[in-house]
């Protein structure tokens, strides 16, 4: 399946599109009826008619913005229309919503004509709180923004021209302090001379940059005092007196370059000649006008910034506009002014000085990040953006006079995390991290279809190595009709490998003692997952992932018998990670142990604790049952409460308590009302089920029912890695799941087992209901 493929089947899976309308209200039964609609639905709107700004109190207006345009100037595409720009448009709303909880009405006007565009987005301004224009052509963007902001009393903002200029204004004062010049001095040459570019002059004026210091440059060349070819009055702000006619002219001595306009615009040798220590901003996507390693090889003491998430130092408009209208929406302000442009530039370039959390370096596989040439501004992921940007936004417009509400900071921050937890980009994150560092995966099911799919775009994405197992002929053919390349993809077959006879010696070592003559070993190897454990444990892979068409017992049994348990936990246990709305959880034991005793549990609980911070979150631990704290009498609830004091005599750093039932677990009102002793002061984010019936059945229920997105079973305590899927699972299963095995394998440094088999459990731990076989 080609990547054009991939794209249309992601818009068109399960509901077409991406977005839709969610009620906030419930509406089950009759009187929910007579609220939400006739006769009680006429109360608010006599209170709106006589007060209009109780419509913020009574309807979605102030959390409503229009996503607006006609289509004329559409990502790279052009004037492709209205109707055909309506997937970026709901894309664009699916980022609203994400990264700053803003509901969308995408809006595509079918005319051409400004004027017209004008009087639409005029007459929806009882509608929405805001209006961001998108994808419309300049000068039309610039004369329907000028005109809005003097007509409207809603923030209106066309984020094609701003957006770029608050966020690389941003890595231009950072990039400035660490190469000690002084904005007022440094010499700027732009690439580009359409919306983005001139707002980005503008802006870069505003931040000190002298106007006679930019030289700007079109199809045409430079745009220099006296030009009259292909000019307007935008472009007009920006002629100066130069002798300089083509962009390699304007370069030579330049301190910045800022590109927004085609790939290849720019070249090493015109890069060579710039000024000492240069900065180079190549931000036309998908290639950049120079690609970072060209700068390199003639100037190795650039900084460089590129539109591109597989560079350090992305220029990406996400850091700006959902934060953008957060904060105006949030006071009510009556237009986003140069003060709250310049106020979320500033914000941006402190944030990246600040020390980045562990948290926020591991969402992308990175050990250590600081500021400095590779770390300019804050990484679209991190949730601390939220918290800086929008507040300073919200601030600007109270002290510029364009808020209708005041807000107090601390109260506001607290509002703002509670509205957006860390789930939104979790798996985000996880794929970051994967693809800083890919590893090889082998997938026992390689003739599956879906396994096929999913090794393409583990390719596509860069997060693994695949290699599928089973007949080449079957991989080739499958692979053929659904149009996938497997030119990066390995095929290895179990029945005519090289590697069979050496697998079977070494299966035999480990299992001669318990049964298995090496005749037994050679044919259980045609078996894809016996051979594939074997490549996990000789070092042939880093990691194994099965189940789509088996059973789980199927699948964990000759991953136990190969690989067997960690021998620092004799403990092999299973978790699923839940990803809710507002925040992830993860459950342990779901998969493997079935009447655990209270050392397992302990056991089970550090594993689960370990992943947990592997994937950047700090544990809370909460160990399930029945009783409150000795509340009832039982086996069953002290089991648990032994688990507790074995844990904490384990790790005592670990925030862990019980027993408790699951409701004490996420309230923080009964922990601090009734229970103010427990360790656990905040919702727990890693539960640990008495049994396997419980967890079983409590991941299912919130996966089937909560609305979770459950990722796993993640398989834990085995010494190396190897986890499976869920029976059934579909593309980005197995997707996601990649890249949790990738993540998995970066954390091991132990080599490959070498030999025979490990046979005695390590610290005392019973074995699992599996490690017996």
């Amino acid at each position: 399946m080609t990547k054009k493929q991939d794209a249309l089947d992601y818009h068109a899976r399960g509901r077409p599109g991406k977005i839709a309308v969610v009620p906030t209200k419930p509406l089950t039964n009759q009187r929910d009826l007579s609220l939400a609609y006739s006769p009680g639905v006429a109360e608010p709107c006599l209170e709106i008619k006589n007060d209009a700004d109780l419509a913020y109190t009574y309807t979605a207006k102030g959390n409503l913005v229009a996503v607006v345009t006609n289509g004329t100037a559409v990502l790279g595409l052009g004037n492709i229309g209205a109707l055909a720009g309506k997937p970026v448009m709901e894309g664009k709303g699916n980022l609203f919503k994400q990264f700053a909880d803003i509901d969308v009405f995408d809006i595509e006007v079918g005319s051409e004509n400004p004027d017209d565009v004008i009087k639409f987005c005029q007459l929806l301004e009882p509608t929405v709180g805001g209006i961001n224009l998108e994808d419309i052509r300049a000068p039309d963007c610039f004369y329907i923004e000028e005109t809005l902001r003097k007509t409207m009393r809603i923030p209106v903002f066309h984020d094609d021209q701003h957006g770029t200029a608050i966020i690389s204004g941003a890595a231009l004062l950072n990039a400035l302090e660490i190469v000690e010049k002084d904005i007022a001095d440094v010499r700027i040459v732009f690439s580009g001379a359409g919306a983005a570019a001139i707002s980005t002059a503008e802006h870069y004026v505003r931040l000190g940059v002298q106007r006679e210091h930019i030289l700007m440059c079109d199809r045409q060349g430079v745009i220099y005092k006296g030009r009259t070819g292909d000019m307007d009055p935008y472009k007009a702000r920006f002629q100066v007196d130069t002798k300089a006619r083509t962009i390699a002219d304007a370069l030579v001595g330049a301190d910045v370059f800022v590109g927004l306009s085609v790939a290849g615009a720019v070249d090493g040798p015109m890069i060579a000649k710039m000024a000492p220590r240069p900065i180079v901003f190549a931000l036309a996507n998908p290639v950049p006008e120079i690609l970072p390693d060209e700068v390199r090889a003639v100037r190795d003491d650039a900084i460089v910034a590129t539109g591109r998430s597989d560079y350090p130092n992305q220029v990406n408009n996400v850091l700006g506009f959902p934060f953008i209208f957060r904060g105006a929406l949030d006071v009510r302000a009556t237009e986003i002014n140069e003060e709250m442009k310049m106020a979320a530039t500033r914000a941006l370039a402190l944030l990246a000085k600040q020390d980045v959390p562990d948290s926020v370096a591991s969402l992308y596989g990175l050990r250590q990040v600081k500021f400095g040439p590779d770390y300019l501004i804050p990484f679209p992921f991190d949730p601390r953006v939220l918290l800086w940007v929008a507040p300073a936004v919200a601030w600007a417009a109270v002290a510029s006079g364009a808020a209708n509400d005041f807000v107090e900071l601390d109260a506001y921050r607290e509002r703002l995390e509670a509205r957006l937890g860390r789930a939104r980009g979790i798996m985000r994150g996880i794929i970051n991290r994967a693809s800083a560092t890919p590893k090889r995966v082998v997938y026992p099911e390689g003739e599956e279809p879906k396994i096929i799919r999913a090794a393409q775009i583990a390719v596509d994405e860069g997060i693994a190595h695949p290699i599928l197992l089973g007949n080449r002929a079957a991989i080739e053919r499958t692979a053929s009709q659904m149009n996938v390349s497997l030119d990066e993809i390995e095929i290895e077959d179990p029945s005519s490998s090289p590697r069979r006879e050496a697998y079977a010696h070494f299966m035999w070592a480990k299992r001669q003692r318990k049964g298995m003559s090496l005749e037994e070993a050679r044919r259980r190897l045609y078996n894809g997952n016996y051979f594939g454990s074997c490549m996990v444990a000789r070092g042939d892979a880093d990691a194994l992932l099965s189940g789509v068409n088996l059973h789980y017992p199927e699948t964990i049994r000759p991953a136990l018998e190969v690989i067997g348990a960690h021998p620092k936990s004799g403990l092999v246990s299973g978790m699923y990670m839940l990803v809710l709305e507002k925040h992830v959880v993860f459950c342990a034991d779901t998969t493997v142990n079935i009447e655990p005793t209270a050392e397992q549990l302990a056991q089970i609980a550090y594993s689960a604790s370990r992943v947990t911070r592997n994937f950047g979150i700090e544990p809370r631990i909460a160990m399930l049952s029945f009783s409150n704290f000795g509340s009832v009498r039982h086996a069953e609830a002290e089991k648990v409460a032994r688990a507790v004091q074995l844990l904490r005599q384990r790790d005592p750093s670990l925030i862990v308590d019980g027993e408790m039932q699951a409701d004490t677990a996420f309230d923080t009102e009964i922990l601090q009302r009734d229970y103010p002793f427990s360790a656990l002061k905040s919702q727990a984010n890693v539960l640990i089920f008495p049994n396997l019936s419980a967890g079983n059945i409590a991941y299912k229920l919130l996966d089937h029912l909560g609305g979770a997105t459950a990722i796993g079973p993640i398989l834990v305590g085995m010494s190396r890695p190897v986890h499976v899927l869920e029976r059934g699972a579909d593309v980005q299963d197995i997707v996601n799941m990649t890249a949790v095995a990738v993540v998995d394998a970066q954390g091991r440094s132990q080599p490959a087992e070498p030999a025979a088999a490990r046979n005695t459990p390590a610290n005392g731990i019973a074995p699992t209901m599996y490690s017996r076989l």
